[in-house]
């Protein structure tokens, strides 16, 4: 097992790692910005070095001062948390080849997977349902255009280099696409450096639903069921739950045997996530996410096991400690992304932390690293806390989210607490009936 572990990130996750590794008998390494000097997981770990200014690209994403650091502190491995370069292919091998252990899979997956045109071939190549769309990118609007004949609107212009909602375009006809493609396009360039885009059908009413998988690269693989992830805002996810309400019992049983299928298949090692778009009965291949997830800890939950201790073993080259035959999973959890931000107008609201209480009792976990006094900076996502609560059922995890939320304090800044209020009442969450866009037409409401 791995001595010290560099942790490549800031903030909750940062500190999530910390801790897996100090159960584990690891010393840690943080790096940081100096506008993190005060931050929990630099004040927690055995070690830290600054390796530059507030903006990422001079700190997180600088890979030198990276790799720099890991030297001079002695770090066996690198964990490159999520965000960031934890879906680089070339810092994973940059890491490896400065001898390094990256924890996370290979950088050739993470390629492969990093690139949505290359990710969809693979995924019909490993036997995954996709959603019909264009056989790689398309160049212009004429070649849209002739896709969107075959695939048939409204279709959904994507960037083939990226993520998070960003260079991507509803058409519901030709002239919505003259302007969606180059849209697309500049948008794509402007955040992944790659203007590549395709064309995928557009589901009216789908739900986001992802399998979270933990593979040992020696045949070993297992799933720690699925999340529904359909609660977004600009395809940002808000708010996390498993199991899917969604689902019955064999529609879950042939998605979890899909996505072990394929993971075992392509040769994979260390925790990866599948999402898929559900609607209908059916399920289609969305992306691989090849890092750990923000929403990991409600499978956590579920399942006891410790995702981030796996990925630790696993790229220390232990093989899986469990048989899927081994793993229960019991009751029923959700997670709240709490950002700091107007929770009605989403404006950013960075700040000092003027009063902090964390809810507590039976299967109440809040992961952040947040603490009375602290400022949180304006560089970077707002993202400062989750909320997750289990329960035996579905109905007893709402209950006490209601209750955990109600005592949950943020002070100093403003928080999305209220948001989550809103929408834990809502009669359709409340009945698990909704999709994608519900959030967003229940914005539009109010």
């Amino acid at each position: 097992m791995f001595e010290k572990v560099l942790i490549a990130n800031r903030g909750e996750i940062a500190l999530r790692i910390h801790r897996a590794c100090r159960e584990m008998g690891i010393r840690t390494v943080a790096v940081h910005s100096t506008a993190d000097d005060n931050a929990m997981h630099v004040r927690l770990a055995d070690e830290s070095v600054c390796i530059g200014p507030p903006p990422a690209r001079d700190s997180y994403l600088n890979i030198p001062a990276i790799l720099s650091a890991a030297a001079i502190t002695g770090a066996d491995a690198i964990h490159p948390g999520l965000g960031f370069l934890s879906e680089s292919a070339d810092f994973a091998s940059m890491v490896e080849e400065h001898g390094f252990a990256f924890i996370g899979p290979s950088a050739e997956h993470i390629r492969l997977m990093g690139d949505k045109v290359a990710a969809k071939r693979a995924a019909i190549e490993l036997g995954i349902p996709v959603v019909p769309g264009s056989e790689g990118g398309v160049a212009d609007v004429a070649a849209a255009a002739d896709w969107a004949a075959r695939i048939g609107y409204p279709v959904l212009v994507k960037a083939a280099g990226g993520g998070g909602g960003r260079g991507m375009r509803v058409a519901r006809d030709l002239e919505a696409l003259k302007s969606a493609v180059p849209a697309a396009q500049g948008e794509a360039k402007a955040f992944f450096g790659n203007g590549e885009v395709y064309l995928e059908r557009y589901l009216a009413k789908p739900r986001h639903i992802e399998v979270q998988i933990l593979a040992d690269g020696q045949g070993g693989v297992i799933h720690l069921g699925e999340r529904d992830c359909s609660l977004q805002r600009k395809h940002q996810k808000i708010l996390e739950e498993t199991p899917s309400p969604a689902l019955n019992a064999a529609e879950r049983e042939r998605l979890l045997e899909i996505a072990t299928a394929a993971i075992r298949k392509l040769g994979y090692k260390s925790a990866g996530t599948i999402e898929f778009l559900y609607q209908d009965g059916e399920f289609f291949f969305i992306e691989m996410n090849t890092r750990l997830q923000v929403e990991h800890p409600i499978s956590e939950m579920v399942s006891g096991i410790d995702i981030v201790r796996e990925q630790l073993r696993i790229a220390a080259g232990a093989p899986l400690g469990y048989r899927q035959a081994e793993i229960k999973l019991t009751g029923h959890a959700i997670e709240c992304r709490i950002n700091a931000e107007n929770p009605e107008t989403f404006a950013p609201s960075p700040g000092c932390i003027t009063s902090y209480h964390v809810p507590g009792g039976l299967g109440v976990r809040v992961d952040s690293a947040l603490y009375q006094g602290y400022t949180v900076p304006p560089n970077y996502d707002s993202l400062v806390a989750k909320l997750v609560v289990h329960g035996t059922s579905r109905n007893e995890c709402l209950m006490r989210l209601r209750r955990a939320l109600e005592e949950y304090v943020i002070a100093g800044i403003e928080t999305t607490i209220p948001l989550h209020q809103r929408l834990v009442a809502a009669s359709d969450f409340i009945d698990g009936d909704y999709d994608i866009h519900w959030l967003e037409r229940y914005l539009a409401r109010d």
